[in-house]
């Protein structure tokens, strides 16, 4: 009867919240959509973060890069918020190159911009860990 009842209180604060339904995706919602969709290499889909004129040039290097390079995981370590408009958000991900069959892991940080209602990721790059192919080394900014 306890799980019962804790499940009432659940649905009743999902309908009160106007079924959950945001006008705005969150920036761990972002992130995390971004990153599935690299891992399961759906492009077009991770391409929508990115500004515009990027866009087509990163899917053909996406292409590229996955004929050898395979995402297994991805973990989100934390989000530092910058200021309202700015977050970075530090990503682990294992990664193997097929001619290698050599498991690596590499952090990375994200820097995301609000533009409008839009997060885009305007840059990634290497915290540290193995060099990963279609990641700039070096410290952030």
């Amino acid at each position: 009867m306890k799980h019962l009842s804790m499940l009432v209180v659940v649905v009743s604060s999902v309908a009160a919240c106007g079924g959950g339904l945001r006008d705005q995706e969150t920036i761990d919602d972002v992130v995390r959509s971004y990153n599935e969709s690299v891992k399961w290499e759906r492009f077009d889909r991770a391409a929508i973060r990115l500004p515009p004129k990027q866009r087509a040039q990163a899917v053909d290097d996406w292409d590229t890069r996955a004929k050898d390079v395979k995402i297994t995981e991805w973990e989100l370590v934390k989000i530092d918020p910058k200021n309202k408009k700015e977050m970075r958000a530090q990503i682990k991900l294992s990664w193997y190159k097929d001619s290698e069959q050599i498991l690596r892991e590499t952090h990375e940080v994200q820097t995301w911009e609000q533009h409008g209602k839009e997060w885009v990721l305007v840059e990634d790059k290497r915290l540290k860990g193995a060099e990963m192919p279609g990641l700039v080394g070096g410290d952030p900014k």
